[in-house]
This record gives C-alpha cells, sequence and structure tokens, in this order.
C-alpha cells in the first residue's frame, strides 16, 4: 500500500500546482495573433497583467508598443510595454491616469493596426474612467459598498460597466476601426468574458435597469450623482451586435478548470483519489464552508460518495457579507466556516487560498485547517465561533500560525480549495 503523504505539504504542493498551471507564461504565446500591417499596441490591466506583458514580449515577432496596469507590488520589468501599478480593490488616482492613456492609445488606431488587450482577474478596479458627470469618489464610494454587502462577482461589475467610459466593451469601441485581440485570464464562475475585469473590449448584455436592480437589492447608499446617471441611462454600453465590436474577439489563455485539472492529477500521482465538486462554485463563504463539511464527515463516515483517502477539489469565488470589525478574505472566512463546521474531525483537512496570492486585502494568500486547529486556538484562548461572528479569519489563523503567504502571484484564477480526508486514525 502507497504510504500517505503528508497532509500538510501535499495540501500547500496541490494549491502551487494550482497556480502554476494558472500562469500565463506558458500558455500566451500560443494564442497570439499574426503581425498586423501597421501598429501593434498592447494594453491590459488586472494582477496577471505585468506577467502577460511580459510574455507576450518574450515572443512577439515584430515592433510593438503599449502600457498594461497592475495591483502594486505585482509589477514585473519590460522592455516595450510599459508597466504602472494602481490601487486594488478600492481604485485610486493612478487607476484612472492609466485608463485615460489606454482609451488614448486605443482612438488613434486605425484600420491596419492591433489593440492587443490583456486580461485579468482585478482589472475592474485598476482600470477605471468614471462616465461623464461621475468621479473617481463616486466610483470609489460605490465599489467599497458593493465589496462589503455580499454581492456576487457578477452583480458587482453589472453596476461598474454602467458608471464606466471603459467598461462593458467601450474600449473596443474607442478602437474601432483597428482590429481588437483580447487575452484573458478567467477569475470569474463560468469564465464570462463579459464579466471578466468588466468586459472592456466584449459586448455587454447587461442594462442600466439591472445595475440599478443590484443597488436597489442589497440596499446601498451611493452618491446622488450615481443614482442620478443609473436613471438616466443616457448612454447604453456596446451590444452584442454592434458594428463597432465586429473585429473584437476574446480568448482564454488561463481558467479556473485548468487550475483544478492540475492539481487533481498531482493528486493522483500522490495515490490519493481526487472529486472535482466545481470550479464555480459561490455562495456565502461560511455557508459554502457547512455544505463541504457535510460532504467531507459523509466520505469519513460512509466513504460515500467515495472512500477516503480522498480530496475535494474546487473553485470559484464566495462573498462575505461584512458584518464584525475583523481581519480575512473570503478564503480565511471559509475555512474558519469549515472548522467551526467540522469541530475538529479527527481525519479531515483542508486549504483554502486565492490564486493570485492575496486574499481580500491582507498579506495571505489564504490558509490550512489541521484537525487540531480548534485544539490549539483554545490553548491560545481563541474562539473560533466568535472570531468567525467578527469576520477575523486572518485574526484565527495567524494566532495559529497556518496562514499560507506567497506573496503576488502574478495571475488569477480566482479561489482553491482542497479537502482532504484520510482513513480512521
Amino acid at each position: 500500500m502507497t504510504a500517505l503523504p503528508d497532509p500538510r505539504a501535499f495540501l500547500r504542493q496541490l494549491f502551487d500546482t494550482a497556480v502554476a498551471a494558472a500562469l500565463p507564461t506558458g500558455s500566451i504565446g500560443r494564442h497570439l495573433p499574426p503581425p498586423p500591417k501597421g501598429r501593434t499596441v498592447v494594453v491590459g490591466a488586472g494582477k496577471g497583467a505585468a506577467a502577460m506583458a511580459r510574455a507576450v514580449e518574450d515572443v512577439w515577432q515584430g515592433p510593438l508598443s503599449g502600457l498594461v496596469v497592475t495591483r502594486y507590488g505585482h509589477g514585473l520589468p519590460t522592455r516595450a510595454i510599459e508597466v504602472v501599478e494602481a490601487g486594488h480593490p478600492n481604485p485610486d488616482a493612478a487607476s484612472q491616469q492609466a485608463a485615460g492613456r489606454i482609451l488614448s492609445m486605443a482612438a488613434e488606431l486605425g484600420p491596419d493596426d492591433l489593440l492587443l488587450c490583456l486580461i485579468s482577474g482585478g482589472g475592474s478596479a485598476l482600470m477605471v474612467q468614471p462616465a461623464p458627470g461621475l468621479s473617481l469618489d463616486d466610483k470609489k464610494a460605490v465599489t467599497r459598498e458593493l465589496l462589503r454587502c455580499g454581492a456576487a462577482i457578477d452583480e458587482i461589475n453589472t453596476v461598474r460597466k454602467h458608471l464606466s467610459a471603459i467598461k462593458g466593451g467601450r474600449l473596443a469601441a474607442a478602437a474601432w476601426p483597428a482590429r481588437v485581440v483580447t487575452l484573458m485570464v478567467s477569475d470569474v464562475p463560468g469564465d464570462d468574458p463579459s464579466v471578466i475585469a468588466s468586459g472592456p473590449t466584449v459586448p455587454d448584455p447587461s442594462t442600466f435597469a439591472e445595475s440599478l436592480a443590484v443597488i436597489d437589492k442589497y440596499r446601498i447608499t451611493v452618491p446622488d450623482a450615481v443614482r442620478q446617471h443609473l436613471l438616466c441611462a443616457a448612454e447604453e454600453s456596446p451590444k452584442p451586435g454592434d458594428p463597432r465590436l465586429a473585429q473584437s474577439v476574446a480568448t482564454m489563455v488561463a481558467t479556473p478548470q485548468m487550475a483544478l485539472d492540475a492539481a487533481a492529477q498531482a493528486a493522483r500521482e500522490a495515490g490519493i483519489t481526487p472529486l472535482v465538486l466545481g470550479n464555480s462554485i459561490e455562495g456565502e463563504a461560511r455557508e459554502v464552508a457547512r455544505v463541504m463539511a457535510a460532504m467531507a464527515r459523509q466520505v469519513a463516515a460512509h466513504g460515500q460518495p467515495l472512500p477516503a483517502p480522498c480530496v475535494l477539489l474546487s473553485g470559484g469565488e464566495t462573498t462575505v457579507t461584512v458584518r464584525g470589525r475583523g481581519r480575512g478574505g473570503r478564503n480565511a472566512e471559509f475555512l474558519l466556516g469549515l472548522a467551526v463546521a467540522l469541530d475538529g474531525h479527527a481525519d479531515i483537512w483542508a486549504i483554502a487560498c486565492d490564486t493570485d496570492g492575496i486574499d481580500g486585502t491582507e498579506d495571505n494568500a489564504g490558509a490550512i485547517l489541521a484537525p487540531d486547529s480548534l485544539a490549539r486556538a483554545r490553548l491560545r484562548g481563541v474562539d473560533a465561533k466568535a472570531r468567525l461572528a467578527d469576520n477575523d479569519g486572518y485574526g484565527f489563523f495567524s494566532a495559529l500560525d497556518d496562514l499560507v503567504v506567497t506573496g503576488p502571484t502574478r495571475t488569477n484564477v480566482n479561489d482553491f480549495r482542497a479537502i482532504l480526508v484520510l482513513p480512521k486514525q
């Protein structure tokens, strides 16, 4: 019988394998179009923008220029494509300046030119150009409230697209009649290109009315200028069939499923049977944790739907409705909810991390949960239920020295979760 791997090292290996599979450096070359007759201008936004830009430079045949914007600390040295850094998840002045420059570059192109767009998760905050009549402060206020209320990413980006002069296909429209090729790293459930970074180069099926419905659904307070802008609905985003987007195509170069497939193969090679639960799981993080805890308990108690040893893999983007004053992103919240639900189960371990290396706004990617996590917390005077009520997953796992810290990975295919169920001890 094959010896079982060390649980902690095994779970970290699965996460590292998933991230490696999502890096754009190995796949971007085969998705590049042929050079055009005219100019090639590269623009982009997202946590993976700098890595994608450098990958393009390494394989592109011919001259190019351009600008991409990424999160602070996620930049890389490049030769021909300028990299600037800006605020995330809340946009700042650098986000607006970069967006303005990108729009200007696109507007200068002609029919023989190519606009190559490199888009990854985080681009919505990093590339911000408020619609006429709105200010950056207006957009920051709305973003802050949307992130706190527990709205899903597609809902958040529906609103963002209708407060923007660059999102929702407007960048591609500005580049018309140039050809637009967009390479995307997906960080959204379902890999919908109109949601990734709010789809600056693809048609937008959402409407002003839908964005206003999101605001009302979560009962968030927005500046008067924002509500009036949504009510007026003066200029809809380019919709499917818009002739200005006729020469715009988008291709996925990395997706959550690719990361899960790689982790599943690594598990098999270690002698652990994987079960992929889904690549687009959404919902309140602590509620998703309760469901997955029940699944893991069923495996441990009854060998269903498969016997231990096995690992339950999943991706997607959960949400957190912030009610407390603690620290931590959705992955720490998920794991803390899982810890409470499992109540120290002796045979179950877990890891949950964001593949971009940053869980929420903290310095960790996520954390690891062990069977003795609750017991060790009690010895340190840390109450798991109280920390969960305070949205303090970071504080809980920091006290146990069980945070996973990677630094920026320069890619982003959303959350990675692995729950390891071992044979009964």
